[in-house]
């Protein structure tokens, strides 16, 4: 979509968020026996040890909707704690 619309001044982006800390996933943690557990091992699978906010994924929107992104344009914006591409070892004892 992206090279085919350039030529129009179109520019064609998206941002691929992660496991973002939600209402809606509060309220899914709730139906597991222990929520709190299920929150850190959400936390954990992400290289950054916490999981995307919402603010973050609307920086990244923002990013796409403004100005300094004019040169952007056929790209998926991971906005995801390193989940996609980052493979990081567990700490030792772990």
């Amino acid at each position: 979509m992206a090279a085919d619309h350039v030529g129009e001044g179109i520019r064609a982006n998206c941002v691929r968020p992660g496991t973002v800390d939600t209402p809606f996933l509060a309220n899914m943690l709730r139906g597991f026996d222990d929520p709190e557990a299920e929150r850190r091992a959400l936390d954990a699978r992400q290289a950054t040890g916490r999981m995307v906010t919402p603010e973050e994924v609307a920086d990244a929107i923002l990013y796409h909707a403004s100005r300094a992104s004019g040169s952007t344009t056929g790209i998926a914006l991971d906005v995801d704690g390193g989940v996609t591409h980052l493979r990081v070892r567990p700490s030792p004892g772990a």
